[in-house]
């Protein structure tokens, strides 16, 4: 079969593209930012990218489109395809009728920590020898892929609340129907689809109707947005976790930053985990984690063990290098909740040392000014923030956060940022740099600049 996939290098799509051609499809596919690493990782698997929407892309005509929830309708191959009458199907429904069908699905959902909690499963899963599939929307270190294929009974997917695709509005992760849910968290998000928090409990509400009464729901204790979604219905078998209060799974932090932690399960010391990942976050995401692990069959030990050998996922707190004595590490930040948990993290891992923070306020709920006011208080624990204005905000950000007066500054382009951190950075500093996008290789281009001083 020949699959032709508009939008592929998205992480999701690429990943689809990627599982496709491991079932022996033939895999084509258009998108108008084919660049590295994704392009590269695409075309090493055989797959051919062409640039752009042009209707010729689908000349001659595919077996079928498996359409991206970024395209629209006036794309021209979006309107080739439905002038021509091809047939079409969204990358969730695909993923759903073509992987899932007779797996055992263990499925991560949630506002924060979906990448990192997804990539933790499917690596404790084969740590203990279950050769889990997977689809997550990042690039886990220990597997290199954002998405493989497997012979076995369990696949591990990110389940994202993002809506399917421009002709079927459910949430993705309607489609997967898992038999282990986690949900990690929920609070409002994605400004320019839902317009309240009411619109994404009612999708996840829907996912958990599609849990069967056998399976497993792990949910935080103390969230009480997922505990009205929870109070319109459940017929499942509930977990819960909280990293410090009495849940059923929680830890008891013998390192302040969450890199050492003692494992507790219904009271009783499971073991001490003792990994590389800070911060209060990923210590619930490894709760999580390993409460699905173990519903799969996995001994918790095995699972303490499992985390010792973890690499993060690229982009979560990752460190990018050092120069001068000043470490710069990327974070994927896209919500204050995540920004400020992130930060806290750092800030329990070094102390006195300073942090500087470099946000670029990229999402389309940041750009539509929703966590606008949130901004400033989430930044706290830096000592220096430095703001990047981009295009299409519509909200003054100089004035959102002149509360917070010499301590934050806003720039208009990267190489001022730049030039700025350069000037008043100095050994033992740490620069974290906070965006969903790739904002213009900062990262690489302030480690080279600092290099060249």
């Amino acid at each position: 079969m020949h699959l032709h996939i508009l939008g592929i290098c998205g992480t999701f799509m690429g990943g689809i593209a990627l599982l496709a051609r491991a079932q022996g499809h033939k895999v084509t596919g258009s998108d108008q930012n084919v660049y590295p690493p994704m392009s590269t990782q695409l075309q090493e698997a055989g797959i051919e990218l062409m640039q752009g929407y042009d209707a010729s892309h689908l000349d001659p005509a595919p077996d079928i489109v498996v359409v991206g929830n970024a395209m629209s309708r006036g794309n021209p191959a979006v309107e080739t395809m439905l002038d021509q009458g091809l047939p079409y199907t969204s990358g969730p429904q695909w993923l759903a009728e073509h992987i899932l069908q007779d797996k055992w699905v263990l499925a991560v959902a949630g506002t924060h920590g979906k990448t990192s909690t997804s990539a933790l499963l499917a690596w404790i899963l084969e740590f203990a020898g279950l050769k889990p599939g997977f689809l997550i929307g990042g690039v886990p270190e220990n597997f290199g892929v954002s998405a493989r294929a497997s012979e076995s009974a369990f696949f591990v997917v990110e389940a994202d609340e993002y809506d399917t695709a421009f002709f079927d509005k459910r949430s993705k992760f309607i489609h997967y129907h898992p038999r282990t849910l986690i949900m990690n968290n929920l609070e409002f998000d994605h400004a320019d689809i839902f317009d309240d928090l009411e619109q994404i409990q009612k999708q996840f509400h829907f996912l958990v109707r599609t849990v069967p009464s056998t399976g497993l729901i792990i949910s935080p204790l103390m969230d009480g947005n997922i505990h009205d979604v929870l109070d319109m219905g459940c017929w499942t078998e509930l977990e819960h976790f909280d990293v410090e209060s009495a849940a059923q799974w929680h830890a008891d932090l013998v390192e302040a930053d969450g890199s050492v932690f003692k494992l507790i399960l219904n009271g009783e010391d499971q073991g001490t985990v003792s990994w590389d990942l800070i911060g209060h976050h990923n210590v619930s995401n490894a709760l999580a984690a390993i409460a699905a692990a173990r519903h799969a069959g996995v001994p918790v030990k095995d699972a303490i063990e499992a985390l010792s050998k973890f690499v993060n996922v690229k982009r979560r707190m990752e460190l990018r290098g050092e120069a001068r004595g000043v470490k710069v590490y990327d974070d994927f930040a896209h919500h204050p909740t995540a920004i400020q948990t992130t930060l806290q993290g750092l800030r329990d891992r070094v102390g006195n040392q300073r942090i500087i923070a470099v946000l670029e306020p990229r999402s389309n709920t940041m750009k539509m000014g929703f966590h606008a006011r949130e901004l400033p208080e989430s930044l706290q624990a830096a000592d220096a923030i430095l703001v990047m204005e981009p295009e299409g905000i519509s909200w003054n950000v100089a004035s959102v956060f002149s509360p917070l007066n010499e301590k934050a500054k806003v720039f208009s382009s990267t190489a001022d940022i730049i030039n700025t951190v350069c000037d008043i950075a100095k050994a033992e500093d740490h620069v974290l740099v906070m965006s969903n996008g790739g904002f213009a290789n900062t990262h690489q281009r302030l480690l080279e600049q600092l290099k060249s001083q």
